[in-house]
């Protein structure tokens, strides 16, 4: 029952203002005493000509009350106050049926929506950086399937540029074969590192450099075979990533997928006149919107990431026919997107709007700054097995007895990382510490994993709790807020990929872990003498610990049944 839109509907029976406006205009009270929805009268005073405190006590007379508890006029605004019974009876019932596919929609059926995320860099760690694309990416992958869009993950590989010029220049001079072999990508970071120490004593490196990337241009045998070399190795080691993370992707076409579909996208820019020179280079020009010009060939001729990111979209449009295209990027590309976005739309196509750039911040450790020209970038898959092994620490000291220990070590471990990235909006630095991140009492991954595996201890030791459940009991503050929470699963993930913030959700699970928790520390659930309110009591529980794993499942995160 959409207690709202009911509301709605029968306030429409009684004033001449448009269904949606009214729906508009309904409030959640700010205390529960208060009611649960509230319907200001404000705007009623000029057509009814009395005051808002007056209508709202004429409309409390005529409104049918049925479903409700009770309907109050408090001042200006009528109050509604759900008949708990019902509303908990309602929600509890539709989430155990629909099980693992309770909070899901077909809104979004027939629509596509390309994500672009993760996006590593060939040759280079896949640091704790990436993380970040990479779990908000998912969620929103997840999310969006959800709710009956198509989601298309797009790793969209930085397998092209400069770099790889100079990281041929530095293999044909110092590689280690054998390190190579054994350890790829931190061996291609040793040379890397070394390349940039050299070229600040040698400059002459540079250009040594800029010739092998010109030679890969060019399609030399040698320097195309060592580029796929690199890539080869590096897929292989991203790939183990993934794999711990469960994060599946549809393409992996990356950046030199795009090299032979940029002329078309200059020639088109051309013929359109949209193109201009400026200092040798050829651009857009965007001053009209306040922003720098698009370059999009360099003095030289040689195409940029602006370029390359035109044809993608273009490539992506074609090829998906996107509702949206969504790009997880960090925050500091926001101008560059801005600017692409917008010669999308100068060539004519209206469905640039339909582009988003999703930025996101930094990650931080207190005592340390990340380079990958320095070398001093930390792997994720350290960071990873590092929480593993952390939380298999604690699991130990905690519950020693524990069956499979290492698979819970992992879920919780991996789940508490990610939980981190997601639980503060996307925008915010993240700054990491061990401490805060795998507390179980704690706003974290593991006080939500742990408060389901509780509610699954609770319900083993129950057994069974197929009877007949006495709804009406649940009248206490903690469990009609608990089943409120509950309800508003849905809402909780369409508002996220509304403003694509994964946190909204994030901090939903979180909300509903408190609400748990309250009730379970005011109620002895196996103590409850009535039978029937017993039963009710547990079925909550079970529609809780459902809403958690949908929730954890949308965010990339695995429950598990005993901690």
């Amino acid at each position: 029952m959409d207690y709202k839109k009911v509301i709605a509907e029968r306030i429409k029976e009684h004033i001449d203002l448009e269904l949606e406006v009214i729906e508009g205009l309904i409030e959640i009270p700010p205390k529960p005493d208060m009611g649960d929805y509230a319907f200001p009268c404000f705007q009623l005073a000029k057509s009814f000509r009395k005051a808002p405190n007056m209508i709202a006590a004429e409309l409390k007379t005529k409104i049918n009350g049925e479903g409700f508890e009770k309907i109050e006029a408090l001042g200006p605004y009528l109050n509604f106050f759900m008949d708990k019974g019902a509303f908990a009876k309602v929600t509890i019932d539709k989430i155990l049926l629909e099980g693992d596919s309770y909070g899901t929609s077909e809104i979004g059926k027939g629509k596509n929506i390309t994500i672009d995320f993760s996006s590593p860099n060939i040759a280079k760690p896949f640091h704790v950086g990436h993380l970040f694309s990479t779990a908000i990416g998912n969620a929103l992958y997840k999310m969006f399937n959800s709710q009956g869009y198509n989601s298309i993950g797009i790793n969209h590989l930085g397998d092209w540029g400069t770099q790889f010029g100079k990281l041929i220049s530095a293999y044909k001079r110092w590689v280690d074969e054998d390190a190579l072999e054994k350890e790829p990508i931190k061996e291609l970071l040793r040379i890397y590192v070394k390349f940039h120490d050299e070229a600040e004593k040698d400059p002459v490196l540079e250009d040594e450099g800029r010739m092998y990337f010109k030679k890969l241009e060019d399609g030399s045998p040698e320097e195309v075979a060592l580029w796929e070399k690199f890539k080869n190795q590096s897929l292989r080691e991203f790939e183990s990533v993934y794999k711990l993370l469960d994060v599946k992707f549809d393409s992996y076409a990356g950046e030199s997928f795009y090299n032979d579909k940029m002329d078309s996208v200059v020639k088109e820019l051309e013929e359109k006149n949209l193109l201009v020179e400026s200092n040798g280079a050829k651009v857009v020009m965007l001053e009209e919107e306040n922003m720098p010009p698009c370059i999009i060939l360099k003095g030289d001729g040689a195409t940029i990431y602006a370029t390359r990111d035109l044809a993608a979209a273009f490539y992506r449009k074609k090829t998906y026919d996107f509702y949206k295209s969504i790009y997880v990027v960090g925050s500091p590309q926001a101008l560059h997107f801005k600017q692409v976005f917008k010669t999308i739309e100068k060539m004519g196509y209206d469905w640039a709007k339909n582009c988003e750039h999703v930025g996101f911040g930094l990650v931080k450790f207190a005592d340390r700054k990340l380079s990958t020209r320095k070398g001093e970038v930390i792997f994720l898959e350290e960071l990873l097995n590092e929480s593993i092994s952390k939380t298999l620490e604690i699991i130990n000291e905690k519950n020693p007895e524990l069956e499979n220990k290492k698979e819970v070590a992992e879920k919780v471990g991996i789940g508490a990382v990610i939980f981190t990235y997601l639980k503060n909006k996307r925008e915010k630095d993240i700054v990491f510490n061990w401490d805060e991140m795998l507390n179980f009492d704690g706003e974290t991954g593991p006080y939500v994993q742990y408060t389901y595996a509780r509610g699954k201890s609770i319900l083993r030791k129950a057994e069974n709790f197929e009877g007949e459940a006495d709804y009406s009991a649940l009248y206490s503050v903690e469990e009609f807020e608990l089943v409120k929470t509950l309800s508003n699963f849905n809402e909780a993930i369409l508002y996220g990929l509304d403003k694509l913030e994964p946190s909204i959700l994030t901090r939903y699970i979180i909300d509903v872990a408190k609400a748990f928790n309250k009730f379970y520390n005011a109620h002895n659930i196996m103590a409850t003498e009535d039978e029937k309110v017993k039963v009710a009591r547990l079925k909550m529980v079970a529609a809780t610990c459902q809403v958690i794993k949908n929730g954890l499942a949308l965010i990339g995160i695995k429950v598990v049944e005993k901690m």
